[in-house]
């Protein structure tokens, strides 16, 4: 069996969690707990370029918030 993954002619949707960390994953598969869609079915090509423009700081989300929390503090 090949990588659902990989495979350039299937359809995919990608995933966003709540530390707003992205993920590519194959239509047909479910949708796993603390995911939800953020960009609907389409090609895989969409949408590696939608991750690609949309998930540029690849910290988690709470380790962003704690950051600028602390850098708040210092001021």
């Amino acid at each position: 069996m090949s990588n659902p993954f990989e495979d350039e002619e299937a359809t995919y949707v990608v995933l966003i969690n709540d530390e707003a960390q992205y993920s590519l994953w194959p239509s047909f598969a479910e949708v796993p707990a603390g995911w939800t869609v953020a960009l609907a079915e389409t090609g895989r090509s969409a949408c590696l370029e939608y991750i690609n423009e949309n998930w540029t700081d690849m910290r988690p989300k709470s380790l962003v918030d704690a950051m600028d929390a602390s850098a708040r503090d210092a001021a």
